[in-house]
């Protein structure tokens, strides 16, 4: 049972209890507000002087902060010290898994990257080589920042995540050494590995530092090889009973001539939006992968590479949805070589007039997505993600709430998203630097929450 509301609203916390809250608290603030004396601690928090001076004892002696200078008129004396949070306390790793390649990133208690590493790996090859190689990108890039041993990592991979065992749900579509990675990482550091769908690290990213930093609802749709979606309602995101929501690719929409499977969703939404089909759709507005958009409308040399992406129904197969198997890497050693779909898409948008046809005819099948999403869960707000978002920039979003304003009552804000192609990657640093602060700063006391 649960007890009176009178009888719950008249408690008060154990000093215990409080000491943790007020710890945490402080160290929220140094880390939004950066470097401050016990006197903006005490001014920011609405503690005494004497909680505040015991918080600070307290969390130099667990070596979480420590005087990085001096502040004020006169620079000298208690009252001027600055204190400031321990960064190397702990590392921690990002890891954000392709199909071809692996890119690494070591970050400091604070988030802030220290190193990052990508290498590419044969899909085809042994397994145990991909994994072999893929660790030995891990302690390279804890090499580059002086690390000698992660305290968390974080590891984003296309696919379902089971959110009961924090394991893939089906590897039918998952590359093996993705899976032995894991695996491998988790046997070898002895450290917290956790595991998230790459979505829905993007959209952490995208609410932390990206389009919707002012959002505690939103969804990410995720537009590149294939589709899915990330789905974050009042500040916490939601993975469904199996780690399936936002699997958008399977959505029956219109348009299609078919509709999805349990084993495919060839039919579905993917069949709309995922890159095959996008290249597909400019093939029939006269845009070819190679060639730019000239201002008449007709196909201009270029100095890209030349190759021809045929349309859609050539028998060419396409991993699932919320896979990015040829999105090109972030970070160190990564190719410049931008996706086809990707490329027709920026290529349609800088060219204006000439490329309006296909933009639109693009944003009115990401549209009927978007609007099945909301009629469901009235977001308020849909960032387009992946790089079909990212080329298409406020031209597409433009055009979709356009679309969208048609299909549905809902007001919903359209945006494209903003933190580019490393989105995966810094998602995961996220999620790590939460898990490590979370377990390091203590629990944390109602109303003051990391958001996700």
């Amino acid at each position: 049972m649960h007890p009176p509301r009178a009888a719950a609203a008249g408690r008060t916390a154990s000093p215990t209890t409080a000491r943790l809250i007020n710890d945490r608290l402080a160290l929220q603030l140094l880390q939004s507000e950066g470097p401050l004396t016990a006197g903006q601690l005490k001014s920011l928090t609405g503690l005494s002087r004497p909680t505040v001076a015991d918080l600070v004892e307290r969390l130099q002696e667990a070596g979480l902060i420590t005087v990085v200078g001096e502040s004020g008129a006169q620079r000298r004396g208690p009252n001027a010290r600055l204190y400031g949070i321990v960064a190397d306390r702990a590392h921690l790793v990002g890891l954000d898994l392709r199909t071809h390649s692996v890119t690494v990133a070591v970050a400091d208690l604070l988030g802030r990257v220290r190193a990052e590493h990508t290498v590419r790996i044969d899909p085809d090859g042994a397994r145990d080589t991909a994994v072999a190689t893929a660790l030995a990108a891990v302690d390279k890039a804890l090499a580059a920042a002086g690390a000698h041993a992660p305290h968390t990592i974080a590891v984003g991979a296309p696919g379902l995540v089971d959110p009961a065992t924090g394991r893939f749900g089906g590897t039918d579509w998952i590359p093996s050494w993705h899976v032995g990675l894991v695996g491998a990482l988790r046997a070898r550091t002895g450290v917290p590995v956790l595991l998230e769908n790459e979505v829905n690290l993007a959209a952490i990213a995208e609410q932390r530092d990206g389009a919707a930093h002012d959002r505690d609802t939103f969804v990410l749709l995720w537009l590149g090889q294939g589709t899915g979606a990330a789905v974050v309602l009042d500040g916490t995101l939601r993975r469904g009973a199996s780690g399936g929501t936002g699997e958008i690719g399977f959505l029956p929409v219109p348009g299609t001539g078919a509709l999805p499977s349990a084993s495919g969703c060839d039919g579905g939404f993917h069949s709309l939006a995922g890159s095959a089909a996008i290249c597909g759709l400019a093939a029939e507005h006269g845009l070819l992968y190679g060639a730019a958009v000239g201002p008449n409308g007709a196909d201009a040399p270029s100095p890209g590479t030349g190759v021809h992406e045929p349309p859609s129904g050539t028998g060419v197969h396409e991993p699932p949805s919320g896979t990015r198997a040829n999105e090109q890497p972030s970070g160190t050693g990564a190719p410049t070589e931008v996706p086809p779909a990707e490329s027709l898409v920026r290529s349609a948008v800088a060219a204006g007039d000439a490329g309006a046809a296909f933009l639109d005819a693009l944003a009115a099948r990401i549209a009927l997505g978007v609007a099945a999403v909301c009629a469901v869960l009235d977001p308020g707000c849909v960032v387009l993600g992946g790089e079909i978002g990212r080329g298409g920039g406020a031209a597409l979003a433009e055009r979709v709430a356009g679309h969208l304003a048609r299909l549905s009552p809902l007001r919903t804000d359209v945006r494209a998203g903003a933190v580019g192609g490393r989105a995966v990657l810094l998602g995961a640093v996220l999620a790590a630097r939460d898990a490590a602060q979370n377990e390091l700063f203590g629990a944390a006391g109602p109303g003051v929450s990391p958001r996700p």
